[in-house]
């Protein structure tokens, strides 16, 4: 089992549903237990799908997962915000900085395992 802790994006996602946790409390009766669930969840989700790609020999495809989850998660925070679910514009400014600073790291990481690859390939290349 490869160790995650020390990952940057780990932290912040741990960060994010931390976060979610506290903001969903102050939402409405009836967007604490809709969408505030919803988002919780997501947040949750987040943080079990890096552990995952980081336990992966290919990390690639868990990579992709994970941006095609966290699309869906900055799609329930604007639909929130749509809503007026979040007390404060801080609140949802607060969330969608978190959410877009674990997206940038996940690209970043998909990033430097396309360099990977495409050094060993030009390795190979030149060896034969």
């Amino acid at each position: 089992m490869a160790r995650y802790e020390h990952l940057p994006i780990y932290r912040d996602a741990l960060e994010l549903a931390v976060h979610f946790e506290k903001i969903v409390t102050g939402f409405s009766r009836y967007h604490k237990y809709t969408l505030g669930s919803e988002l919780r969840n997501a947040s949750r989700k987040t943080v079990t799908l890096i552990i995952q790609a980081n336990n992966q020999v290919d990390k690639t495809a868990g990579l992709l997962v994970l941006r095609d989850h966290l699309e869906e998660t900055l799609l329930l925070i604007r639909i929130a915000k749509e809503t007026k679910a979040f007390k404060s514009f801080n609140a949802y400014s607060h969330i969608v900085e978190l959410t877009a600073k674990v997206c940038r790291q996940n690209e970043g990481w998909l990033k430097s395992l396309h360099a990977k690859t495409v050094n060993k390939a030009d390795k190979s290349a030149r060896m034969s």
